[in-house]
């Protein structure tokens, strides 16, 4: 995987983590970050609702980001973490939206191969899948990307 220096940090916060200034949405950018609990996960989801809301996006493409941080927010809180806070950042930058979730562990999930086979009885390994095929099927795509600082898995999207 190709590294990078990471993005600067936004300050840290609890499950209580602020909504984006206005300001900030008015700009183009949202960004979070917070402990990897299960109560972070419908927090950050609203947090991000409320910042697309915000920028007046399609429901149609909201839905896919949302169900995306859902699924990333989730995968650290279950995969990562013990691997200290988790960030999270949507950017609406010349006609894209990007949604990435960033934490420091150092494993990385395994992208799945969309035509590749699914075990019918499994209960989980399907969420990346799905906001894989989800990304695509809006014209986008998920990618990951890890340094010596963890990993972050993001999806980008067309805004209209």
């Amino acid at each position: 995987m190709p590294t990078s220096t990471p993005p600067p940090s936004p300050p840290a916060a609890g499950p209580e983590a602020p909504a984006a200034p206005a300001a900030s949405r008015a700009r183009g950018f949202g960004h979070w970050a917070a402990e990897p609990t299960a109560a972070t996960v419908p927090l950050i989801r609203s947090h991000v609702r409320a910042v697309l809301d915000g920028w007046q996006i399609a429901a149609e493409i909201a839905d896919v980001l949302l169900l995306a941080v859902s699924e990333l927010v989730g995968n650290v809180v279950l995969h990562a973490a013990d691997a200290g806070l988790l960030r999270v950042g949507i950017s609406l930058r010349a006609g894209w939206l990007q949604l990435e979730v960033t934490d420091g562990a150092a494993s990385l999930p395994r992208l799945p191969h969309p035509r590749g086979e699914v075990d019918p009885d499994a209960e989980d390994g399907r969420g990346l899948l799905i906001v894989q095929l989800m990304a695509a099927e809006s014209g986008g795509r998920l990618s990951v990307k890890a340094d010596e600082f963890g990993k972050s898995v993001r999806v980008r999207v067309p805004a209209a």
